[in-house]
């Protein structure tokens, strides 16, 4: 029983003084940029598709999502929804950068709906 305790005791010891550290790969987010720009709430997205519409204070606007998962609806994006072109897009729902190109803004929601299932058929 002795040698059995013994043995034991420095292999829990040992175990127990080993501590797991979560090391996250992403660069951390400094949200105090992103939250200066302009806010956008997901209201259309497809499973299959790389098109999704952000609702905006000015409007709707399409966006095309790359290099990465296209945003849920209803996750909130901040970022410069009001120009064409690609750029980078924060998903502090989901606390990710999100790259993608703005087809078209200030749109309203009908338009902004029928210019998504266009783009998506091709």
């Amino acid at each position: 029983m002795k040698k059995m305790l013994l043995l034991v005791f420095p292999v829990l010891l040992v175990l127990a003084s080993c501590t797991r550290t979560y090391i996250d790969p992403r660069p951390p987010i400094d949200e105090s940029v992103w939250l200066a720009k302009e806010r956008g709430v997901v209201v259309y997205s497809g499973f299959d598709c790389d098109f999704f519409v952000v609702e905006t204070r000015f409007g709707y606007s399409v966006l095309r999502g790359w290099g990465g998962f296209t945003p849920v609806r209803g996750a909130v994006l901040y970022g410069d929804f009001s120009r064409f072109g690609g750029g980078s897009f924060y998903n502090r729902s989901e606390a990710y950068i999100q790259q993608a190109n703005v087809i078209d803004y200030w749109l309203s929601y009908w338009d902004a709906l029928d210019l998504a299932d266009f783009e998506c058929s091709y």
